[in-house]
């Protein structure tokens, strides 16, 4: 009988023309890493030329970018494999979620994948699906717009750890609070604190390299380089919109103490006068929408800020969820002198956080929204809150959402609070 296996080893062995080795052709194609990277770019490069994120607009290559970045945010595995290469913080913020761990036979059937769970972390690194391996180095060297944080020198974190245990202790006894980031910029000041995915940091300074300008109706928005702290003992020089949205996800403000507020009101709103320098404009927006829980609410208002002309804002209301979804009326507007409206704005809302709207708007899209600067507050409220502000007698004060009205700080209170 013949031996099959035994013939064709010899046949194999013996090839002198060597017409049977067969080597692999080389690919001429694109990997799936390097057009997954190839499409990111397209909408960095929209945002390098733009100063914004793409929006589903009636230009179709717009519309294309604004949906690919859409799904890119819904795809937490890409996001995350892009995130050293996202230049403006587009995907900040996401994570991978959390692994069950593999504890029984059922959890290996649930998660097939997890049998690889016992690999060592090089190994897993090296399988990781999320990894782009076939990306080039020169491709990779983007990620220097991506701050990484470091550890923090021990000496100079020193001074950091003992602010942030004293900023704990104020929140404990209710001296501070936590608010929600309410916008994905112009909350962010020099010195404040800040909760990020949980951990309390300090940003301690900002270096902007681009200002604020409108060019041809395009407004473009500040940005630059931050110095932040954070409470576990790291930094990181994270760009100041990145630092932003990522709050704006998954963040909070934490609130001056009573007197940290009086010296900032010390510092920029005292002496000022209708002499000086306009510097924008403070407005309160009515929504007309005809949404049934937006219409049941009698005091309603939006609560903002603006460097142009206030119609300029207001154009595309109607396909903007911060502004419900729907066409506003200018309600008041007060124009600001010789300081920062943003600041201003800020401390508005901080004043009416408990009346701050809770309701979930969708886009065109169909993407879910949560804008964060419409209250449930009397107008004359408003008003009376806005001349407080210019005259520094509202840290006197405090809004009562039960008699919707501004009551005056007892005391006994204040002098807790000091």
């Amino acid at each position: 009988m013949i031996d099959f296996d035994k013939e064709m080893q010899a046949i194999l062995h013996n090839d002198p023309l060597g017409l049977l080795e067969m080597k692999p052709k080389a690919s001429n194609g694109v990997s799936t890493d390097e057009r997954l990277l190839a499409a990111f770019e397209e909408i960095n490069s929209f945002f390098e030329q733009q100063g914004r994120e793409p929006i589903a607009s009636r230009d179709i290559q717009e519309r294309r970018l604004y949906s690919r970045l859409q799904g890119l945010r819904n795809d937490p595995e890409k996001a995350v494999s892009l995130q050293t290469v996202d230049r403006f913080g587009l995907l900040a913020g996401i994570v991978l979620p959390e692994t069950k761990p593999i504890e029984t036979v059922e959890d290996v059937l649930d998660d097939p994948l997890g049998l690889l769970g016992n690999a060592s972390a090089e190994q897993a690194s090296a399988d990781s699906i999320l990894q782009l391996r076939h990306v080039s180095v020169t491709s990779r060297a983007s990620s220097e717009y991506v701050a990484k944080r470091k550890p923090c020198d021990p000496a100079e974190f020193m001074t950091y750890e003992a602010e942030f245990e004293q900023v704990q202790r104020e929140l404990a006894i209710g001296k501070r609070k936590l608010l929600p980031f309410t916008d994905k910029g112009d909350q962010l000041v020099d010195g404040a604190y800040y909760v990020l995915d949980g951990v309390l940091l300090k940003m301690v300074k900002v270096h902007f390299t681009s200002e604020e300008k409108t060019i041809n109706g395009q407004r473009y928005r500040k940005d630059g380089r931050t110095y932040c702290v954070f409470e576990n003992g790291t930094e990181s020089n994270m760009l100041y919109r990145s630092l932003a949205k990522a709050l704006y996800k998954d963040g909070y403000i934490v609130t001056d103490t009573e007197l940290e507020t009086h010296a900032r009101f010390a510092a920029g709103f005292a002496g000022v006068s209708e002499t000086g320098t306009q510097t924008g404009v403070i407005y309160v927006l009515r929504s007309l929408s005809s949404n049934p829980a937006i219409l049941e609410l009698p005091y309603l208002y939006k609560i903002g800020f603006s460097s142009q002309a206030i119609a300029q804002r207001l154009k595309n209301a109607a396909q903007e969820p911060t502004y419900l979804m729907a066409d506003v009326e200018v309600v008041a507007e007060y124009l600001t002198y010789d300081l920062n409206p943003q600041k201003l704005e800020l401390l508005l809302h901080t004043l009416f956080a408990e009346a701050c709207l809770n309701l979930d708007i969708f886009d065109g899209e169909g993407q879910r929204h949560s804008p964060r600067e419409w209250f449930v507050v009397p107008m004359s409220v408003i008003d009376q809150a806005i001349r407080l502000l210019m005259t520094e007698q509202i840290v006197h004060y405090q809004y009562d959402p039960a008699q919707q009205a501004l009551i005056f700080r007892h005391k006994e209170q204040s002098d807790l609070e000091t």
